[in-house]
């Protein structure tokens, strides 16, 4: 039974790490959602929810036994959001689950496949979909200003400090920037650009020594013929990442540099900023090339992302990102880490 939108939609946040908290923080701001509880079995997220006022529980089990949430948004580590997952499909809750769906693309097929039949609606929380920037460069293209699309490049560079990883499990199979960063890039880019039919790739984690590496360059050959590549490193000093240039996460410096470019037969197109080159005249190299900054509407898109979960709990719209697009945007970076560990090609389907 759909949920009335005059009454706020119960939402669970099950981690307390640093995306679980902003994920707390954006449905307390949030009029259509109300934190029921935090579920955290560490003392930090028992913590939490006494700081902000609400519930807490040690895990999904004992809080459904006592009561249950109209949604629940899983910002556990990777290893851990399919078991929570199917915890939510299996009492037909709802849930937005944080990228990537699993480590790998069995566990994460397990997952969309038993939400599809239950009928319990899944989200990925790829958020940066939600941005209404990144839409409007979804329109830029589907108007033709950039003519046929040719080639594209991601850029997704930043340092973390040693600290970062004092958390055993972001060093260990199934972390690493390329499942943890790379992949909301390589997500933007099939929004873009279309499916991603073929992967190419080289990883090294010659510096740190981890077991998931540090660096990775991608070769894609998207379905439309479209050639991109993407270059990912969390061991590098530089202002050309998501996170540095969008200025979604006032946790980062805003510089003004980009991280895609976009380019095709009569234009080409920056992101974020959303520069727009193209000739005056006619496609050539001889001819003035100028720059136009079309407007862009900023509103943060994990606040939208919270609101879009209250809808689909109130069954007035769907995902804008579903559990299947989060599974098929997880099959690329499987195929990066394939191609990096043979060698060779890898196609994604």
């Amino acid at each position: 039974m759909a949920q009335s939108n005059d009454t706020p939609v119960r939402l669970a946040v099950l981690g307390a790490g640093l995306i679980g908290r902003r994920h707390v923080d954006h449905v307390l701001n949030e009029d259509c959602a109300e934190l029921m509880a935090i579920v955290d079995p560490s003392d930090v997220g028992k913590a939490l929810a006494a700081e902000k006022g609400t519930g807490w529980y040690p895990d999904f089990a004992t809080m459904i036994r006592r009561e249950r949430p109209d949604g629940v948004i899983i910002s556990t580590p990777n290893q851990m959001h399919v078991a929570n997952g199917l915890e939510a499909v299996a009492a037909g809750v709802p849930a937005l689950v944080e990228k990537p769906l699993a480590d790998n693309v069995a566990a994460a097929t397990t997952l969309v496949e038993a939400a599809e039949k239950a009928g319990v609606a899944l989200m990925t929380g790829h958020h940066r979909r939600h941005n209404p920037m990144i839409r409007q460069a979804k329109a830029v293209i589907a108007s033709g200003r950039l003519g046929q699309l040719v080639s594209v490049h991601g850029s997704c560079w930043f340092y973390k400090p040693d600290d970062y990883f004092d958390l055993p499990w972001r060093r260990e199979k199934g972390a690493g920037p390329v499942f943890l960063n790379l992949i909301h890039d390589v997500d933007l880019l099939r929004y873009l650009c279309g499916e991603v039919a073929e992967v190419q790739a080289m990883e090294s984690n010659a510096l740190r020594g981890n077991a998931v590496e540090e660096t990775a360059v991608v070769l894609l050959r998207f379905a439309s013929g479209v050639l991109g590549t993407v270059n990912v490193s969390d061991k590098i000093v530089a202002p050309w990442s998501w996170e540095f240039t969008a200025g979604e996460n006032p946790a980062y410096t805003h510089t003004q540099e980009t991280c895609y470019m976009i380019g095709g037969t009569l234009g080409s197109l920056t992101v974020p900023y959303l520069d727009l080159w193209h000739n005056p005249t006619k496609p050539s190299w001889w001819e003035p090339i100028v720059r136009e900054r079309l407007p862009v509407e900023y509103r943060d898109p994990l606040g939208l992302q919270v609101r879009n979960l209250c809808e689909v709990v109130r069954g007035t719209a769907k995902p804008v990102v579903s559990g299947r697009e989060g599974l098929e945007t997880l099959k690329v970076i499987e195929a990066v880490k394939q191609a990096a560990a043979t060698g060779r090609p890898v196609r994604t389907n």
